[in-house]
């Protein structure tokens, strides 16, 4: 979190938006975030969440975009983490911080179950994880802000984009390597079939699964106009996790049984398929980027420490993230 943020934030903030959301003092608890203040509490009607972030990072329009795009998906039938309206009937709550800025407010319905485990990495949820994406997809199509000016960034402006800000000089290479795959993404066509309003970072940490395998999606704060190809890339960058010493064999596992899943709500020209290197090439620089900026060369976290060993020569060689015959997965779409 920025630090800035962080030095503004006290007590009188929180018990202004417990007010807000009519929240008792015993009903409501700290979790981990990252970016944002996140609180987990219960009322009579259910159990929620409470997200408390700051203009300086995210501006209240760019909030009210976000949560009239969660909404519209929950209208369209998406299992989402719908969000609720304050006391006085607001989706977004601003609450100023004494410094001519604000804290903005914003609470959503707790999702069910919770983070699938290795228990859970099975066919029924590749499936069910295709049609939650394939329905965000199609949904998208015909997607407008309730408000214009709520419209949110796209997927490659300054933004959503942080490797140039966060790479050393030094990181030359790395820096060359991040322009060259960003520039030839910038030139793909956005048509009305392969580009709209995207999560961004729908990876098995941004959704819950119950019992049954119905998944519900949450954290919406990267959400962007972007390539649906994209989407399913980031997806598919950390699922491949799952494949231990055997990501390729993996992905083909994995790839045909998402895509059966998602065609049952979207369909997508197989053309896209071979962006799949190229998308998974940019992440994995923004988050070479994002690591080696806010916890340097050798990470405390255990996961960030393994993805970190050895992944500067990967980048510095083209070696891929994954090595896959993408074509193979076209009679899948």
């Amino acid at each position: 979190m920025d630090p800035k943020i962080a030095a503004r934030f006290n007590d009188t903030i929180l018990q202004t938006a417990m007010q807000r959301y009519d929240i008792a003092v015993d009903k409501i608890h700290l979790l981990d975030g990252f970016e944002s203040f996140i609180y987990e509490f219960n009322r009579s009607d259910g159990d929620f969440i409470l997200r408390i972030g700051h203009s300086l990072r995210r501006t209240p329009a760019m909030i009210h975009g976000e949560v009239d795009w969660i909404n519209y998906l929950s209208d369209g039938g998406t299992t989402v983490a719908r969000a609720i309206l304050s006391r006085t009937g607001n989706l977004v709550e601003s609450i100023e911080d004494g410094h001519g800025d604000e804290f903005l407010c914003t609470a959503f319905v707790k999702a069910v179950g919770g983070i699938a485990g290795k228990d859970k990495v099975n066919d029924q949820l590749f499936l069910n994880y295709g049609r939650l994406i394939g329905r965000m997809h199609a949904l998208a199509k015909d997607y407008t802000p309730s408000n214009s000016a709520w419209k949110r960034y796209v997927w490659d402006g300054p933004e959503n984009n942080t490797p140039d800000r966060q790479l050393p000089a030094t990181e030359a290479v790395i820096l060359q390597k991040y322009r060259a795959v960003l520039d030839h993404l910038r030139r793909l066509p956005c048509d009305h079939d392969g580009y709209g309003m995207i999560h961004q970072d729908a990876h098995t940490g941004n959704l819950f699964v119950d019992d049954e395998y119905v998944m519900t999606l949450f954290d919406f704060d990267d959400c962007v106009y972007g390539h649906f190809i994209y989407d399913i890339a980031m997806v598919l960058f950390y699922m491949a996790g799952w494949g231990g010493d055997d990501i390729p064999g993996f992905t083909g596992r994995f790839m045909p049984v998402f895509f059966q899943g998602y065609r049952e709500h979207n369909r997508l020209d197989p053309v896209w398929l071979k962006e799949i290197p190229h998308f998974l090439k940019l992440r994995e620089i923004d988050l070479f980027a994002a690591i080696l900026f806010t916890m340097g060369e050798t990470p405390e976290d255990a996961w960030c420490a393994r993805y970190m060993k050895g992944r500067r020569e990967k980048i510095e060689k083209d070696v891929p993230f994954i090595t896959f015959d993408w074509e193979t997965l076209a009679v899948y779409l």
